[in-house]
C-alpha cells in the first residue's frame, strides 16, 4: 500500500520543511481571534449606548465573542504545533491578538456591564467614585494582561514560588485567556443583564482586580499544552470531554462560570497548599526540597 503524502510538507525541501501555505493556517485562526475581540468591543459600546432595556442582548453577544476567541486561541497554537509551523511572527501576532481579545475587549465589557448601569438613585458623589474605581480597575485588568503577555514572551523558563513535580507543565500566573474567559462566563451566566445594584458592582470590581493580580502573580496554573492529539487516550478521557461538550452546549449559562471558577481557584488552591506543605516540611528535620517542574510561561 503506498504511503500517503503529507500535503503540508514541501517534498522538494531537503529538510522536509512545511509548505509556505501551511504557515498561514494558524495565522487565520489568530486573525479570527482579532476579529472576535474587535466585534466584542463594538457590541459592548453599542450596549452601553443603547440603554439598560436593550443592553442585555449586546452584552451576551460580546461575552460569546470572547468565549469563541478563547477557543480559537487554543486552536491556533495546537495547529501550529501539529503542523510544525511555529514561528516568531506567529508568536508576536498571537500576543498582539491576545491584547485585543483578552485584554481590551473584556476590560470594556467588564465596565459597561458591571458599572455603567448601576442604580442612578445613589448619591451623585458615591456614583462618581464608583465610576472612577471602575475606570481604574478595568484599566488595571488590561495592564496586568499586557504585562502577563510581555513576561510570557521574554522569559524562557520561569519558575513559580510554589514549584511542584518536574514532569508537569504549568503556566506561571493565570493566563490571560483564562482571565478573559472568566469575565465572559460571568456576563454570559447573567444572560447579559447588566448589574444595577451597587454592592454587586463592588464585588464584580473586586473579582476583576483579583483576576489582574493572578495574571501577574507567580502562582502556577495547569497548562493544557501537554495534551497531544497524536497520542492515544483512554476511553475515560473521551467520555469526560464528550460530557463537557454536551454540558456546555446545553447548560452553558451554568457550566461555563463553574468551569471558570474551578480553573481560577485551582491556582489559589495550589498556592495555599504549597504554603501549608512548606510549613509542614519546616517542622521536619532533613526534609528534601521539592524539585521544580517544567514551566511553559
Amino acid at each position: 500500500m503506498p504511503k500517503l503524502r503529507n500535503p503540508l510538507i514541501d517534498r522538494h525541501s531537503p529538510d522536509r520543511r512545511p509548505r509556505r501555505a501551511a504557515y498561514a493556517l494558524p495565522t487565520l485562526f489568530t486573525a479570527g481571534n482579532i476579529f472576535l475581540g474587535y466585534l466584542s468591543i463594538l457590541v459592548s459600546f453599542r450596549g452601553a449606548i443603547a440603554g439598560r432595556a436593550g443592553a442585555a442582548e449586546d452584552f451576551e453577544i460580546a461575552a460569546k465573542a470572547i468565549g469563541i476567541a478563547v477557543l480559537l486561541d487554543g486552536l491556533d497554537g495546537m495547529i501550529a504545533r501539529l503542523t510544525h509551523t511555529t514561528s516568531d511572527f506567529g508568536r508576536e501576532m498571537d500576543s498582539l491578538a491576545d491584547v485585543i481579545s483578552f485584554g481590551m475587549a473584556p476590560a470594556v465589557l467588564a465596565f459597561a456591564w458591571g458599572v455603567q448601569f448601576v442604580d442612578s438613585g445613589l448619591a451623585k458623589h458615591f456614583q462618581q467614585e464608583l465610576f472612577q474605581a471602575g475606570y481604574f480597575i478595568a484599566f488595571l485588568f488590561l495592564l496586568c494582561g499586557a504585562a502577563r503577555l510581555a513576561r510570557f514572551n521574554v522569559q524562557k523558563n520561569p519558575i513559580p514560588k510554589n514549584p511542584g513535580r518536574p514532569n508537569r507543565k504549568y503556566f506561571v500566573g493565570l493566563p490571560i485567556p483564562g482571565a478573559a474567559g472568566t469575565v465572559a462566563a460571568v456576563v454570559y451566566a447573567f444572560y447579559g443583564e447588566p448589574i444595577g445594584y451597587w454592592p454587586i458592582a463592588v464585588v464584580w470590581l473586586a473579582l476583576l482586580g483579583l483576576l489582574g493580580f493572578l495574571m501577574v502573580s507567580t502562582w502556577r496554573y495547569y497548562s493544557f499544552k501537554g495534551l497531544s492529539l497524536r497520542q492515544p487516550h483512554t476511553p475515560l478521557i473521551v467520555i469526560v470531554v464528550g460530557g463537557l461538550v454536551y454540558a456546555v452546549w446545553n447548560y452553558g449559562h451554568t457550566v461555563l462560570p463553574i468551569l471558570a471558577a474551578i480553573y481560577v481557584g485551582s491556582g489559589i488552591a495550589i498556592r495555599v497548599g504549597g504554603i501549608v506543605r512548606r510549613y509542614v516540611l519546616r517542622r521536619r528535620v532533613g526534609a528534601p526540597p521539592a524539585a521544580p517542574e517544567r514551566q511553559v510561561g
